[in-house]
């Protein structure tokens, strides 16, 4: 009893969210991102559409919904976090949470690099017109670069005018000040984000959490209504289901749900240790989970509407030549 009441002020002194769906939508933010706006429809597109969805679902109901349970509990119970969760349990499992340290660490290292193109092409889509519309004149005034026109004015643009690539990879050129600033910029408004602990990041992600369901609807609106956006949504929905033979498929789709949940990074721990030691959290990782897997499929409609009316644009382009 004198440990107990020794413990109830230390633990009543962690913050707690300010309401549960601050609890929510930083946890549904923190597992949906490009695992399944970017992954999730390249793997349905490699194995056969619809098939890879039958190894996924019964990757998430055997192994994703049960360890987003786990961590989600025990951040919930020790209410601390990763590090100090795995050191409470055992202190040779202290490695653990330093390891999920460092691959968080690494992982924002891949995203924010991502942010800094995605920054780059924010600014300048406030051209007219777009710069990577068409391809630029020569020196003479008299066509089109030829690098261009042997290739395609976006390829030019992301090559040439983003990450001015080198022409081998021993030569590792300089740093591109332009991509440079916009990196800064990415970890700025991370920072700005963060700042303040789950105080500053619960306010901030009503925007961020749901800004990118508004660009999904967009893209999906405008994917329906392009030519050829039925032939992707078919070859999306119609299983191929000789690839099942193929034990890869089963291994993409259990390493998708580690990706795409984000178990193991140590996050959820964290996240739920704000939490008051009687939630739900079981009810908390069947939802989340479910919203994700539910958030994969709705962004792969408009990827294979767009690749669809790729592949379509791209035969009739073949027929006039």
């Amino acid at each position: 009893t004198i440990s107990t009441n020794q413990e109830d002020p230390k633990q009543d002194e962690r913050p707690k969210w300010d309401n549960k769906a601050q609890y929510m939508l930083t946890c549904i933010g923190f597992a949906v991102g490009l695992g399944n706006i970017w992954r999730f429809p390249y793997l349905c597109q490699m194995y056969g559409g619809g098939a890879f969805l039958i190894p996924y679902f019964i990757a998430l109901v055997l192994e994703g919904i049960p360890l987003f349970c786990i961590e989600l509990a025990i951040g919930q119970k020790l209410r601390k976090g990763s590090i100090g969760v795995w050191t409470s349990i055992s202190p040779y499992l202290t490695g653990v949470g330093i390891a999920s340290l460092l691959v968080s660490f690494l992982v924002g290292l891949f995203y924010n690099t991502i942010l800094a193109w995605v920054l780059w092409y924010f600014f300048h889509s406030f051209q007219n017109p777009l710069p990577w519309q068409y391809c630029p004149l020569n020196e003479n005034r008299t066509g089109y670069v030829e690098e261009c026109s042997e290739s395609s004015s976006v390829n030019y643009f992301w090559y040439r005018k983003t990450l001015n690539i080198t022409p081998d990879i021993n030569d590792s050129g300089i740093l591109q000040w332009w991509l440079v600033l916009c990196l800064g910029t990415a970890w700025m408004i991370l920072y700005v984000c963060i700042n303040r602990g789950i105080e500053s990041t619960g306010k901030v992600v009503y925007v961020t959490n749901t800004f990118p369901y508004l660009v999904l609807t967009i893209f999906l609106i405008r994917g329906l209504t392009l030519p050829g956006a039925t032939d992707g949504l078919a070859y999306l929905f119609t299983p191929d289901i000789s690839t099942l033979k193929n034990p890869r498929v089963w291994l993409d789709a259990a390493t998708q749900i580690f990706f795409s949940l984000s178990l193991a990074f140590g996050g959820l721990i964290a996240f739920s240790s704000y939490n008051p030691p009687k939630n739900d959290c079981e009810k908390d990782a069947v939802t989340i989970a479910v919203i994700n897997s539910f958030t994969s499929i709705y962004a792969s409609i408009p990827v294979f509407s767009i690749l669809g009316f790729k592949a379509k644009s791209s035969y009739w382009k073949c027929l006039d030549k």
